[in-house]
């Protein structure tokens, strides 16, 4: 019998079977979502220990990382948009780094200077108006990722213009759950663990049987169903989806996640799972697919060494890269 995390809709949770010496499994919210921390290890004490530890961590870079914070630094950095560079910690100018790094991987699909449309879009799931195309265009003019400027040797940030702002949400839970499985897995007789971010899920170590990580694929049409699953020893799975934020206008649903280009929502695609050895990247990635829609998305990722996808698009139809190994049975 293996470990199953069932993936429903954008959530994935954690059943342990078979009896491991030591486990500690803790549910929370933290950064605004729902957080699955899980660890096995040679006593509950030590599983315990490093369950807490993987929460510090996260709750250290939501302070971080928080735009909504007025004391972060990444608050700092917005308000001093088109007025000055401000100097922030290394971690926070590495993480922009990689994330600008992304932005041009993907040809501006994905851009944290997408948080200038912050107070535009209303993903309640509710039937709205769509607001005035030149409230739009203006937010959206302040989207340019080339226009964060950065300076490694001071380890200064500045935004071009002013009205930019950057912001974490496609990137942060990502991060957050690849530092807590670092702090963790450095704990002495810690040998496996599970930090499931809303649906950024990064696994690695022993479970119960060792024998690999068994993850189900929910339907979207059936939260109780499944597509298939695969199995892997280490690694991260990140599912994006329109399941709980999004509205409707017109009969027409908009997903949550914004194209940096044009400022509106995406249409198109339900849902996009990313698997790769890392966290912070499959988070981008399963944005960066939204927005390039599912073509040019699987082009971009059967492209990208040790990166697989699986697309459902919003016809129900299932799409999956070239070498994602799926099964049915």
């Amino acid at each position: 019998m293996r470990i199953t995390l069932i993936v429903l809709s954008v959530l994935f949770s954690v059943s342990l079977f078979g009896q491991p010496t030591g486990k500690a499994k803790k549910v929370l919210k933290l950064m605004g979502s729902r957080f699955e921390i899980t660890a096995l290890a040679t006593n509950d004490t030590i599983a315990w220990q490093a369950v807490e530890a993987g929460i510090a961590e996260i709750s250290r870079i939501e302070k971080l990382i928080s735009s909504w914070e007025p004391n972060s630094q990444t608050s700092e950095v917005n308000r001093n948009a088109g007025i000055k560079a401000v100097v922030v910690d290394a971690e926070l100018f590495e993480l922009i780094a990689r994330a600008v790094k992304i932005s041009k991987l993907t040809q501006g699909a994905f851009d944290i200077s997408f948080a200038s449309m912050d107070r535009i879009w209303k993903f309640d799931r509710m039937e709205q108006k769509l607001p005035d195309p030149t409230i739009v265009q203006e937010a959206a003019s302040k989207i340019n990722w080339e226009n964060i400027v950065l300076d490694r040797a001071n380890l200064s940030v500045f935004l071009k213009e002013k009205g930019m702002k950057i912001g974490f949400g496609a990137i942060g839970k990502g991060y957050a759950a690849n530092r807590a499985k670092a702090i963790m897995e450095k704990i002495p007789g810690v040998k496996g663990g599970v930090v499931n971010a809303s649906g950024d899920l990064i696994a690695w170590g022993e479970n119960p049987q060792n024998d690999g990580w068994k993850i189900q694929i929910a339907d979207p049409k059936d939260k109780e169903a499944s597509l298939g699953w695969l199995s892997m020893k280490e690694g991260a799975i990140v599912t994006s989806g329109d399941y709980e934020k999004y509205f409707t206008s017109e009969g027409k649903r908009y997903a949550h996640i914004v194209d940096p280009k044009t400022g509106y929502p995406t249409v198109g695609i339900k849902s996009v799972t990313i698997i790769c050895p890392d966290a912070e990247l499959a988070d981008a990635l399963a944005t960066s697919v939204f927005v390039l829609g599912a073509e040019n998305g699987l082009y971009l990722v059967n492209h990208l060494n040790q990166v697989e996808c699986l697309i459902i698009t919003d016809q129900d139809e299932v799409i999956t890269s070239e070498n994602l190994q799926l099964n049915y049975q």
